[in-house]
């Protein structure tokens, strides 16, 4: 979540509708992680009026979060090259 709301701010519904175009998401999941996102001060939010109904609730991401992104980040891309090492290499 963090890695597309660097690029955007997005709405929780919206932000449902774009993972789910790569994997199936449900909001039971997507919100509580915006909760505690919102809560560890990785993400604020801020109301803006919608053309198609009532105020949405936007999620952007703090500076704080995108420091946390990018340690995630680094995490992920050393487990993922050892992961790959073991499965090409079989070590």
């Amino acid at each position: 979540m963090l890695s597309l709301l660097l690029y955007e701010d997005l709405y929780g519904y919206e932000l449902i509708k774009v993972i789910s175009e790569t994997f199936p998401v449900s909001e039971g999941t997507i919100y509580p992680i915006l909760r505690r996102l919102t809560k560890n001060n990785y993400l604020k939010t801020y109301t803006a009026a919608s053309d198609q109904g009532p105020s949405r609730k936007y999620y952007k991401v703090t500076e704080e979060g995108a420091f946390y992104h990018h340690t995630l980040k680094s995490e992920w891309l050393d487990l993922s090259e050892k992961v790959n090492s073991i499965i090409k290499e079989g070590k």
